[in-house]
């Protein structure tokens, strides 16, 4: 839409000289909201709140019950735990090393076993159907079977200590790791890929110079995370005779030793603290 104003020109004809101003159009109304996506709308609230309703009641969660029980948690750590016992540092601290030793070793034993599961488990690296639907159901059984369970498995099948121990948290983090995995081979830039098929590479090939540099960096920081979480699942196996210092946790709780109790943990927080440190540290120079 446009304007036209006339204006006198020196020579005195008004028609010589026209500005044209462009304007812009009348704004329109949107479009109101259709009335079934109104209901759509409501529908959802309505069964969301419904679900965290039946969820409160199936937990029997209770406020009252909370503030009653705060103070009693006070008392247990803040008053009969302490002072935290000196005279267990020397065994808390050999078997912290236990649980560091736990999750190094099953963490690296995860890495090493998802690597060729995650490109199986990949819907653009897999060899075919089968395998891809075998390796996602090998995925979910694995993760479908809790760690504390999983180490009484292991401890059934080579004994009690961290060798269960290690075995446990590693079969254990394949699940996440491997799902991970296959998550960050799905998402890679499709064009190197065809790039090395244009030039005639295989399959093989293919893998190593276009697909694994896309996702090295994505499997380190997986692994660093899951290394993480690795150092306090060990201390939880640790509980169910899987070795490492949730072990000697679990015997000084059960004897009512809360004053070792309460220096145990302090080490347990120690060491996550260090853990989350040298990982956030590895992370920034690798990746």
């Amino acid at each position: 839409m446009t304007i036209i104003n006339k204006r006198p020109t020196p020579d005195g004809d008004t028609g010589a000289g026209i500005d044209q101003v462009p304007v812009a159009a009348p704004a329109t109304w949107p479009e109101p909201p259709s009335k079934g996506g109104g209901w759509k709308r409501t529908a959802l609230i309505v069964a969301i709140a419904a679900t965290y309703l039946w969820s409160f009641w199936g937990t029997e969660f209770s406020l009252v019950k909370l503030v009653k029980g705060v103070p009693e948690v006070f008392s247990f750590l803040f008053i009969r735990m302490q002072p935290p016992s000196l005279n267990i540092i020397p065994l808390a601290l050999r078997y912290t090393l236990q649980t560091l030793q736990i999750a190094i070793v099953g963490t690296t034993l995860a890495a090493i076993l998802s690597l060729p599961i995650g490109f199986l488990a990949a819907k653009n690296t897999t060899p075919n159907a089968t395998a891809y639907q075998v390796t996602r159901g090998i995925l979910n059984i694995i993760r479908t079977i809790p760690d504390l369970v999983m180490a009484l498995i292991f401890a059934g099948a080579v004994g009690l200590g961290p060798f269960a121990g290690t075995l446990a948290v590693g079969v254990h983090s394949v699940g996440m790791l491997g799902k991970l995995y296959s998550e960050s081979v799905e998402g890679i830039d499709p064009g190197p890929v065809e790039a090395a098929t244009a030039c005639g590479l295989n399959k093989t090939q293919t893998l190593f110079f276009a697909v694994l540099p896309q996702v090295i960096p994505n499997f380190i920081g997986f692994t660093l995370y899951r290394w993480e979480i690795n150092v306090r699942a060990a201390t939880v196996v640790g509980m169910v005779g899987g070795g490492g210092i949730g072990f000697i946790l679990m015997e000084n709780l059960r004897l009512f030793n809360l004053h070792d109790s309460s220096m145990i943990l302090i080490m347990i927080y120690i060491m996550v603290q260090l853990i989350d440190f040298i990982s956030a540290r590895v992370r920034l120079r690798i990746i």
